[in-house]
């Protein structure tokens, strides 16, 4: 899964994609590199990010949708939202994947719009509100409590007649630097759901606080964590650089074939 944010504020690509030659180029290089779906976000995420309001991320997201379906009618877009209204339109305008960071939690609305929709919805981990969701909080048994979080919410879509769904379980959210690491070492566990594991690694402070390093010097330790990540039962990756992250799904499938 390709990133492409349309954000001013991303924290590593806010700004760079913000009139139609460049969001399509890279989009292009992203297909040509071997992305299987491109992930479109309008609102960062990133710690103290700004409040961004309906009708802004609507502003940015929808004529891109359009845009990049007139160019490439075929293309798969995931669509990084925790508004039902967004989704609903996104879908409508002719998105495949809803990717909600909030697991539902920030719009009470959402588990019965996508169930609607009856499209593949990811659902990620994390705890708190806008304000709080990177504060790192205390759990006796992080895994443990992630997977009775998956379960919780799995319930909840399956009684809408929702059975399409992707586990994110949320690295940099509601987790600290040595939380992180220890539920990338135990992520195999998080198959009791049966359900496929998305990872979000690409360039994050995890890495990049530990290194000592920046995000633009953090592709290779990202190429290091998800090919553990793959090794642990991750089924997709969401990255910023496709064709190194492709390359490392190729050697990891030869060597498990």
């Amino acid at each position: 899964m390709g990133i492409l944010n349309l954000t001013p504020d991303s924290f590593f690509d806010g700004g760079l994609y913000k009139d139609e030659q460049s969001i399509l180029q890279q989009i292009e290089k992203m297909l040509r590199e071997g992305a299987d779906f491109i992930d479109l976000g309008a609102y960062s995420s990133r710690p103290n990010a700004a409040f961004v309001t309906l009708e802004e991320e609507r502003k940015r997201l929808m004529p891109v949708i359009e845009l990049v379906l007139k160019k490439f009618p075929e293309i798969l877009l995931s669509v990084d939202t925790f508004r039902h209204e967004i989704a609903q339109e996104s879908i409508n305008a002719g998105a495949a994947i809803i990717n909600d960071i909030s697991g539902g939690q920030f719009d009470n609305l959402m588990f019965e719009t996508v169930s609607k929709l009856k499209v593949p919805y990811i659902l990620m981990h994390l705890k708190g509100n806008l304000e709080s969701m990177h504060l790192p909080y205390d759990y006796t048994n992080l895994t443990q409590e992630i997977n009775l979080y998956f379960a919780e919410k799995v319930y909840q879509l399956r009684l809408l007649g929702h059975s399409d769904i992707i586990l994110d379980p949320g690295f940099g959210f509601s987790k600290n630097l040595h939380q992180n690491y220890a539920l990338l070492n135990e992520l195999e566990l998080l198959k009791a759901n049966n359900l496929p594991i998305l990872v979000g690694l690409s360039r994050k402070s995890m890495i990049y606080k530990l290194l000592k390093i920046t995000p633009d010097a953090s592709l290779n330790g990202t190429t290091a964590l998800q090919a553990l990540a793959l090794y642990k039962g991750a089924k997709l990756l969401r990255v910023h650089d496709v064709k190194e992250a492709v390359e490392c799904v190729n050697l990891l499938q030869a060597v498990t074939a």
